[in-house]
């Protein structure tokens, strides 16, 4: 870990060497980001509900999988984009040196300018919380908290899985953007307002429902099971899973010669 957080801390200056690009690229995120709200805030204009969840309860959902996704962009910006990694024939040297690979990796690209979009997500987070009728206790807590952790988790996992993939493709294509991106749009609304097929597939397969959506119903008293409450922990056997992958497909990993 001392040698993750000297890489740290080798991208923090880099970055800070040009600190009126860093300023401007660091508003600029601010800007983009509260779009997003807006359009949440100008749908319920609308209607007063979505299929009984509140503005609110939508911006606790947002504002979870903004943050998981935003931890990501800042500090596994390197599994993100991994295939370029691959095309430039930087993984050869990865796997010269005396060093766990995935720490390599992650230690590629470090994005501080998206620190923005974590706090940014956090203030959500809590806007929507006092905004929610809720009376929190220890469970309670604990459930909030194992919610912004698997968020961290699975897209953590989802980048994993993505570049497990480029080993065999080489290139990353757009399909992987669409579980990435797609999934994280989709995932901002609690799952249950989606058709069935496609809630499923975001509960079995790409496992959002279990980051935001269960744990949203025992945190409102929508559902008192305390499989609700723990249904986060399913991310782990995910992220397990991603990391096997990834390491089976390397296996299959051939130079590019670059």
């Amino acid at each position: 870990m001392k040698l993750y957080f000297k890489y740290l801390k080798l991208h923090l200056k880099s970055q800070l060497q040009y600190k009126t690009s860093f300023a401007l690229s660091f508003i600029s995120q601010i800007f983009v980001f509260f779009t997003y709200y807006f359009i949440i805030l100008s749908l319920f204009s609308k209607f007063n509900n979505i299929k009984g969840f509140t503005v609110y309860e939508v911006l606790l959902t947002f504002s979870i999988i903004q943050f998981g996704f935003a931890i990501n962009e800042v500090f596994a910006r390197g599994v993100d984009k991994f295939d370029s990694i691959i095309i430039n024939g930087e993984y050869d040297r990865v796997l010269l040196r005396p060093r766990l690979v995935l720490l390599q990796i992650l230690c590629f690209d470090i994005k501080y300018v998206k620190v923005s979009k974590i706090i940014q997500a956090l203030i959500m987070l809590v806007i929507a919380l006092i905004n929610i009728d809720i009376v929190f206790n220890v469970s309670k807590v604990i459930t909030l908290l194992l919610m912004l952790l698997s968020s961290v988790l699975l897209f953590f996992g989802i980048f994993l899985l993505s570049a497990a993939y480029c080993f065999i493709t080489i290139q990353g294509l757009e399909v992987r953007n669409a579980v990435t991106y797609g999934g994280k749009e989709a995932a901002q609304y609690p799952i249950g307002i989606f058709k069935k097929g496609f809630a499923m597939f975001l509960t079995y397969v790409i496992p959002f429902a279990f980051v935001n959506y269960y744990p949203l119903l025992y945190i409102t008293n929508r559902n008192t099971s305390i499989y609700y409450m723990f249904s986060p922990l399913v991310v782990f056997l995910f992220v397990i899973v991603s990391l096997i992958c990834f390491k089976l497909c390397s296996k299959k990993y051939i130079s590019t010669g670059s």
